[in-house]
Formats: C-alpha cells, sequence, structure tokens
C-alpha cells in the first residue's frame, strides 16, 4: 500500500488518525478551529463535545466528504482530501440518524449493504454470519427492520459497518436514544472489535460511555480544550477542585450559590450540587453560610474527586 504523507507532519504507522490544525470555516463562522490529535491503532478514541461543537463536522472531513478550510489529516496512511476513496474503502461508518431500510429484515440489509461494499457470494455469506454473530443478531435475522428495538437498530447499523472488515469505525452517537442496558451491549461489543484490532472513533454526549473509551477528546465550540485517558484528564486537568453538597432544597442552593463571585461552576448533578472553585479552603466557609442563612439545610459539603462532565465544563468555560 502506498502511503501518503502528511503535508505538515510526519505519518507513523501505529496511528490510524492524524489531524493537524485541522481547521473548517462556512463563510465567517469556524466550525473546527486548528484541532490537532492522533488516534492509535486498535485504541477506542472518544471524540467528546455538545452539539454544535465541531464533532460531525469533522467527522466527515476524516472520511473526505468536506474538504478542510486549512490544516491536514491523513487516515490509514492516506491524506483526506487527495485519497477519499481509498479511506472510505477502508472504514465503517455509523451515523447517529438510523440510515438502513426499514421495509427490509436484517438479513436483506446486510446482503444490501454488503454488496455496496462490493462484498459477494460465500464472502458475503461468511462475512454476514459473523457479523451477526458478532453483533448478537441471532434470532432476529428474518425480522423485519421498522420492528426492531432501538438497540437492535443501532446492532444492525453496526453489523453493516464492519461486513467488509474496515480497519478503522467511525461512529457518530451510536448509542443517543437508546436505553441504558442496550447501550451497555453495544460497548461490549465495540470492546470485542477492538480486541480484535479494529480502531474506533465514537463521539458521544454520555459520560458513562467516555470512561470506557482509552483515549478523549474534548471539542467545545470548534477547539479541542482537553485531551487525554480518562484517568490522567480527571487527575491533572482539572481546573480547581470540586464541592460536592448534599441540601435540601437543592434547586434553591444553585440559585444562591451562582450569585457567589469566584466560583468557576455551579451544576445540579441529580439531587446533589457540584461547585468547581480554584480555591476551595477559602470558598467552602463562604459557600457554608450563605446556604445556611437561606435556610438551606446541609446534609453534607466535602471536596470529591473530579468527574469528566465536571472537568469538561470547567475546562469549557476557561
Amino acid at each position: 500500500m502506498t502511503t501518503h504523507h502528511l503535508p505538515l507532519t510526519t505519518y507513523a504507522p501505529d496511528d490510524a488518525v492524524i489531524a493537524e490544525n485541522l481547521t473548517r470555516k462556512f463563510g465567517k463562522f469556524i466550525a473546527v478551529n486548528t484541532i490537532s490529535f492522533r488516534v492509535a491503532r486498535g485504541e477506542i478514541f472518544g471524540f467528546l463535545g455538545p452539539n454544535g461543537s465541531g464533532k460531525t463536522t469533522t467527522i466527515k472531513m476524516l472520511l473526505g466528504l468536506l474538504h478542510p478550510t486549512s490544516g491536514a489529516a491523513n487516515v490509514l496512511g492516506y491524506d483526506v482530501v487527495h485519497h477519499p476513496e481509498k479511506i472510505r474503502s477502508m472504514v465503517g461508518y455509523v451515523s447517529q440518524k438510523f440510515s438502513l431500510y426499514t421495509d427490509l429484515n436484517v438479513i436483506e440489509n446486510l446482503n444490501f449493504y454488503g454488496r455496496a461494499y462490493r462484498v459477494w457470494g460465500k464472502q458475503l455469506d461468511a462475512r454476514r454470519q459473523i457479523a451477526i454473530e458478532l453483533a448478537g443478531l441471532v434470532g432476529v435475522e428474518r425480522e423485519l427492520t421498522a420492528n426492531l428495538a432501538g438497540g437492535f437498530k443501532q446492532r444492525l447499523a453496526l453489523a453493516a459497518a464492519i461486513l467488509h472488515e474496515p480497519q478503522l469505525l467511525i461512529l457518530d452517537e451510536p448509542t443517543a436514544g437508546v436505553d441504558p442496558v442496550s447501550r451497555r451491549d453495544f460497548w461490549k461489543l465495540l470492546y470485542r472489535l477492538a480486541a480484535q484490532g479494529t480502531t474506533i472513533f465514537v463521539t458521544t454526549h454520555y459520560m458513562d460511555e467516555a470512561e470506557q473509551c482509552h483515549r478523549l477528546a474534548f471539542i467545545h465550540e470548534g477547539h479541542i480544550v482537553a485531551t487525554g485517558t480518562p484517568s490522567d484528564i480527571k487527575e491533572k486537568q482539572m481546573r480547581g477542585s470540586v464541592i460536592e453538597i448534599d441540601c435540601d432544597p437543592p434547586g434553591r442552593a444553585l440559585e444562591i450559590l451562582r450569585q457567589i463571585e469566584n466560583l468557576d461552576e455551579t451544576a445540579l448533578y441529580g439531587s446533589l450540587v457540584h461547585v468547581v472553585a480554584r480555591d476551595v479552603a477559602a470558598q467552602q466557609p463562604q459557600i457554608e453560610r450563605a446556604l445556611r442563612d437561606a435556610q438551606i439545610a446541609i446534609k453534607s459539603i466535602a471536596v470529591i474527586p473530579p468527574s469528566l462532565e465536571d472537568v469538561f465544563i470547567a475546562r469549557a468555560k476557561g
């Protein structure tokens, strides 16, 4: 295979994806702003960010569907601008919006997509069976796709995406709207694929899913604001510390605390209040006093290790 080097950096064979200063503008709007990251072969790489942060635009550039305004990207050894057809033949893609044919059954959908990937005859039969077993679709092969539950539809989308044995899977919010049990099962499938050597690039807004990635990048308003392993991000990239408050009523506590200066962020986590501050030792007495003055009952208050969500909120605001 001929390798086409990035114009801005040195290609490394252990990298499945390299992005360097990747930028995409739509008129004056900058959707993706000089982002750089690498994805190693065989890893699960999580790409996190709120809606409109630039995740899908980045994916479209990696697939060669959108040309970068500036910067460069290399996928599986090929430049995304000059060799998009080579890239797409080696990549499986699952979009957030279910895109298979609901009027076909499971086998018919897999046959259709297999042929679209130029997989034919006995090879298609063999790969289809492997995909059905891997994706947990045994027993529903003849079921009309329209009748499948959301979790099974996503399994089918994944099965269709791996029929041509791609080296890289790109999954854009693959479990959005899927129940928690189905989400957990879907991630078990991703780990099996990664163990077999498939590189997985996945966007998600579920922080419990982010914890399962080998490495992460947080994107906010087109900028990458944090990268690293989940543990590294929580331990080393948090700006400030987190105070967790169990109080009653929490909604009123949130209103009171948001009036205090020098608190970086306050947010509800279920029935608990999280406060991010640079100097928690100095801030905690003021927090307790403000809540008690407002006749809010404090059940407990303590400094806790930050969650990924805490870090993301703090980095995005910083």
